[in-house]
This record gives C-alpha cells, sequence and structure tokens, in this order.
C-alpha cells in the first residue's frame, strides 16, 4: 500500500455524518457476531450517536479520526490521550479506543499504516505505551501480536445482551 496514500481526518461537527456511517458500518459488519440475534445496537446506541460522538469532540483528551485511503473513507479512529491503564499512568499512556476499518478495505495494510500513525502520535505527545483492547476470539488478536503489541491481561464486554461466548477481551499493550 502507498503509505501516502493514508491520511486520518479530524471529525468535526461537518463530518460528523461521514464519522458515524463509516463507524456503524464497520462495527456492524465485523462485530454483529457478538450479540444476541445479531444485534449490535446496545454499543451502537451507547457509543456511536450523533450525541455521544459530539461530545466526545468537546473534550480535548478524546481524538475522533476518519481514515480515507485516497479520498475514500475506510475506516474510523478514536484515541484517548491521557489514558493509563493499572500501573502505567495517564500521562504516560494513549489508548487507542477504536480502530475500525470497512470489511472491503481490510487486509490491504491500512490497518497497520494505522498502527503505525498511532504510535508516531503518540511519541509526538510523549507517551510511553499505548493500550487497546480486542476481542480474545478471531484475527485481530493475531495482527495485533505480529505488530508489537502484547497481552497484558484479559478484559470483557460489560454491556447487555453480548453473548456470554464472545464477551472475553484481552487488553494488549505497546512499549514505544
Amino acid at each position: 500500500m502507498n503509505s501516502a496514500a493514508l491520511t486520518i481526518q479530524p471529525t468535526d461537527s461537518y463530518n460528523l455524518g461521514t464519522y458515524l456511517e463509516v463507524a456503524i458500518a464497520s462495527y456492524s459488519e465485523h462485530y454483529c457476531h457478538l450479540w444476541q440475534h445479531n444485534d449490535p445496537s446496545p454499543y451502537i446506541s451507547k457509543w456511536l450517536t450523533k450525541e455521544v460522538v459530539f461530545e466526545e469532540l468537546q473534550d480535548p483528551d478524546t481524538l475522533n479520526y476518519i481514515v480515507y485511503h485516497n479520498t475514500v473513507a475506510v475506516g474510523i479512529l478514536k484515541l484517548i490521550i491521557n489514558c493509563g491503564i493499572d500501573e502505567i499512568p495517564d500521562t504516560d499512556a494513549i489508548k487507542a479506543e477504536k480502530i475500525y476499518l470497512l470489511k472491503k478495505h481490510s487486509g490491504k495494510g491500512i490497518g497497520k499504516q494505522l498502527l503505525l500513525s498511532i504510535e508516531e502520535m503518540a511519541i509526538k505527545l510523549n507517551k510511553k505505551v499505548v493500550w487497546l483492547d480486542t476481542m480474545q476470539k478471531g484475527n485481530p488478536i493475531h495482527f495485533y501480536k505480529n505488530n508489537g503489541y502484547s497481552i497484558k491481561r484479559e478484559s470483557e464486554v460489560v454491556l447487555p445482551n453480548v453473548k456470554p461466548s464472545e464477551k472475553h477481551m484481552w487488553i494488549l499493550t505497546k512499549t514505544l
């Protein structure tokens, strides 16, 4: 993939509709199987509404982006700038809370380039650790491990209607 073709545009009130459209589509493509009746609405109604994201845009510690490859919106990214985990203080850590790519753009090197961009942003912010959580089942865990992330500990999805067999997650970290 030509890395120059990847751009990460901050979300604002003007492109919020595009952010939500891509976020909901990409989440639904990858994660419906986690939910009873394949209905991701508990997650979408908690995290991917206009009101919720607009409120996040007012928080200086929360950064929402639309990911473009060439001129096509292919995914979204949400970072929490000062977000420690366990013994790692807020001042040293950044959380990659959402990294969602539309399915037809997966497997093209965009995710790897996006991780590198997150790490570059973290370094510019003087962070020592990037962390995220991912499902224990499926391919994402292998993707993150192949890109230098290590399992820190277990976690789980705590929203209602998650299938009990699908709620298990890993918290992963990467020291910069």
